[in-house]
């Protein structure tokens, strides 16, 4: 009796209980834009030609999101070895000035620049400074800003 009572507590639970699926026939899109605005700070501090290009490409892609456009605010700090984005020596100016133009804001650590003795006049006139890298990303995280750091 007790075999029949297991078996039928068994098969009552298997019609109650509801089959689990990964996804529904609902198409997943994302996010859903819930604010006005946003903010976010990108950290650059390599030198890496791959990492400064895929970094410059993904900022640049956030604000083409269409759930972002026109409402996102940011800013590309460097530090440390990601100086070079800025160096005149270096490709990047027309994709830095067409990211300027689109509102981002361009931030050069200066403990970088004093540290390494770097000449302003080695990087790009059209940058701005900030007294420390990691101070920026300290005040920007506490100011409710999305640190992405590709």
């Amino acid at each position: 009796m007790k075999k029949y009572t297991l078996i039928l507590a068994a098969f009552a639970l298997m019609l109650l209980a509801k089959p689990a699926t990964a996804q529904t026939n609902a198409v997943f899109t994302g996010a859903k834009p819930m604010l006005k605005s946003y903010n976010a700070l990108y950290i650059l501090n390599s030198n890496d030609d791959k990492k400064i290009k895929a970094t410059l490409r993904n900022l640049d892609n956030a604000l083409e999101d269409p759930r972002l456009k026109g409402k996102l605010h940011v800013e590309l700090i460097a530090f440390g070895d990601g100086v070079s984005v800025f160096m005149k020596s270096n490709p990047y100016e027309e994709t830095l000035k067409k990211l300027q133009d689109k509102g981002v804001i361009l931030a050069q650590c200066s403990n970088t620049i004093h540290e390494r003795k770097i000449d302003k006049n080695e990087l790009f006139d059209f940058i701005s400074y900030v007294p420390s890298g990691n101070g920026e990303i300290i005040l920007r995280e506490y100011e409710g800003w999305a640190t992405v750091h590709p």
